[in-house]
């Protein structure tokens, strides 16, 4: 059994469980779908200045100064190993909780806000190998598309979360 966020499994013989809905922000990142539990978003908020960080990891473009906090921002596109398109006006911040801090995600679209069933979400596929297997809970369906669930706990590694950390409060 996988688990997805709110503390509920993706698999699971419970039939009431298999009947509550989870709310997913869908968004592109260059030509895929992904999506995130609404649960994790404080806001989605169009591109704004960005200020560099010497020595961020090569996916952080910068920080923001959102109301007086200061936010990294990881570039999905970088992330995901996508090429990098040109600017665009649906290009927008997706602003998330994460380990009891704010980063931003800069994804290329978002899409919607659509209702799911757990039954309707299967566990991340077990082909998936390398250091990007650990970003996704599992797969839902949308119409012909399929979209990957991101774990955003694992969209940076510990590590990196120390290395941001410590950048953005030097």
């Amino acid at each position: 059994m996988s688990a997805l966020t709110g503390g509920l499994s993706i698999a699971t013989s419970d039939a009431k469980e298999l009947h509550q809905e989870v709310q997913l922000a869908c968004f592109k990142v260059g030509p895929e779908l992904y999506a995130l539990d609404i649960m994790k978003i404080k806001e989605i908020i169009r591109p704004q200045k960005l200020t560099p960080i010497p020595k961020a990891p090569s996916f952080i473009e910068g920080v923001i100064n959102l109301r007086g906090a200061v936010i990294p921002v990881a570039d999905m596109r970088k992330r995901f190993d996508q090429p990098i398109s040109e600017e665009n006006s649906k290009i927008r911040i997706i602003v998330c909780s994460l380990a009891g801090k704010l980063i931003g995600l800069l994804v290329d679209e978002v899409t919607e806000v659509k209702r799911y069933g757990r039954k309707d979400i299967a566990p991340a596929p077990q082909f998936i190998k390398g250091p990007q297997a650990g970003y996704f809970l599992g797969v839902a369906r949308c119409d012909d598309d399929l979209i990957m669930l991101i774990d955003l706990e694992k969209v940076l590694s510990s590590d990196e979360k120390i290395e941001l950390q410590k950048l953005v409060h030097d």
